[in-house]
């Protein structure tokens, strides 16, 4: 069946094909069949329902059969998915063998269908989403080392502060992304759960062959079983978007790092051209960062979603009214925000464009000021740090007031000079040389990563 029109000019900007496909109406029904083929046959395993009903259940539960868009219409009125679901599926069983038409859904409910069938997805969003971060640490990790000692301005409050280099900057972006690896595998265990209640949770319908039913459902479906149905607890769901909002957040930092370096007054770094990309529909001189803005864009959009999650959690009872249906397509849009995210980093960060020239002639327009505090350092361990402070102080506000560099300054400065010769004032005056420990974090990120891949 053919997919309902829907809004699709935005959806290969912001979002992954991959995962719009996870999330389509072929994905969302596919789910909930595979949860429905899976309950016959784990039925079946326990001996509650005839094996030979299997086999036109399963023949039944593919997406295909069906018409979305009449699934749509039939929502409106049922309330739920899952409802007009079940009833299609048991007229194409019955189509073909009444008798299986019986255990269709036996013991089960919609929210059971519904939410097990979302987890399914979620399990391949986390894969897809797992893999491209892999993939953009490594990316990272490369560009760190490369450009592990290429100094460039540190900016505080977006001023010039002292040196750094490119590759420790890079290398934080990766132990972002590391973090948000680590924090997906220990989420695993409690997202990738069956949920399987019937009713009201207590799968009375099911008798004393309810928990061996729900053990052999959750094999089926290669799921874990969880101590009890989790129809109105929705910590899970919402740990899961928490940790996608944390990774929205970290590229959009990386986003908006690389914006603000592409940005005419510094033009350090750049991300990767190629034609008709970045241009403006007046002025043929523009080069825009058109993947940061995705990854701007989608830290921007991903708490607004995700707080919609959170204010869903205190769910009425045994089943929520509301509540449970903001979150239908509240987290899949999660999901499909960060993967158009996770993508336009990689094409950004693995193409990145760098200008060390401009690099180190940014360095210089405060003309050595910014290697003051090197100067004020050595220079306290000989005079003492206030009269250093108020030394350098006032050769920095003498430098400004004649534009000189501070170099000159403190070379004519019998203070200075009595206490630091030429060669250590052009040492302590090199931005190479008062880098600290940015390679050492670069390792270490680098480290932290290969670890976690390994």
């Amino acid at each position: 069946m053919n997919e309902r029109p829907g809004n699709q000019l935005f959806d290969a900007y912001f979002t992954a094909r991959d995962m719009r496909e996870v999330f389509c109406d072929q994905g969302r029904v596919q789910a909930m069949l595979d949860f429905e083929a899976a309950l016959a046959r784990a039925e079946a395993r326990v001996g509650v329902i005839p094996h030979a009903a299997v086999a036109p259940i399963e023949a039944a539960c593919q997406a295909g059969h069906y018409d979305f868009a009449a699934l749509g219409e039939a929502i409106a009125t049922a309330g739920n998915s899952a409802i007009p679901l079940v009833k299609a599926l048991g007229k194409q069983i019955a189509a073909s063998d009444a008798q299986a038409e019986r255990y269709v859904h036996l013991g089960a409910t919609s929210q059971d269908v519904m939410d097990s069938g979302l987890v399914l997805q979620l399990r391949r969003a986390l894969e897809l989403i797992d893999s491209d971060l892999a993939q953009l640490g490594d990316t990272l990790a490369s560009q760190a080392q490369r450009y592990a000692a290429t100094p460039l301005a540190g900016r505080t409050w977006l001023q010039h502060a002292t040196p750094v280099t490119l590759g420790m900057k890079i290398a934080g972006w990766l132990g972002a992304v590391t973090r948000s690896r680590q924090r997906l595998q220990e989420l695993k265990p409690r997202l990738l759960v069956l949920q399987f209640g019937g009713a009201s949770g207590t799968l009375a319908a099911l008798g004393d062959q309810a928990l061996p039913i729900a053990q052999a459902l959750a094999e089926e479906l290669q799921l874990s079983l969880p101590d009890q149905p989790w129809h109105t607890q929705r910590d899970r769901l919402v740990e899961f978007g928490s940790v996608l909002g944390l990774i929205a957040g970290s590229l959009g930092k990386l986003g908006r790092d690389i914006s603000l370096l592409m940005q005419t007054e510094a033009a350090e770094v750049f991300e990767p051209s190629a034609p008709g990309k970045g241009g403006s529909s007046t002025m043929p001189h523009k080069r825009n960062p058109v993947g940061a803005a995705v990854l701007i864009g989608a830290a921007t959009r991903v708490p607004g979603l995700l707080s919609t999650l959170f204010s869903a959690m205190p769910q009425e009872h045994e089943r929520s009214l509301g509540l449970w249906h903001a979150e239908w397509e509240t987290l899949p849009e999660i999901c499909c925000l960060v993967s158009g995210s996770l993508k336009q980093a990689l094409l950004v960060t693995g193409g990145l464009e760098v200008d060390a020239e401009r690099m180190a002639r940014n360095l210089d327009l405060t003309q050595g000021l910014v290697l003051a505090e090197a100067v004020s350092i050595v220079l306290a361990q000989r005079v003492g740090r206030d009269t250093a402070h108020h030394l350098l102080e006032q050769c920095c506000k003498r430098a400004v007031a004649e534009k000189r560099h501070l170099r000159a300054v403190l070379g004519d400065e019998p203070q200075v000079t009595a206490e630091l010769s030429a060669t250590e004032l052009d040492h302590l005056l090199d931005p190479a040389h008062y880098l600290g420990q940015a390679r050492t974090w670069v390792e270490r990120a680098v480290a932290e990563h290969s670890a976690l891949t390994a």
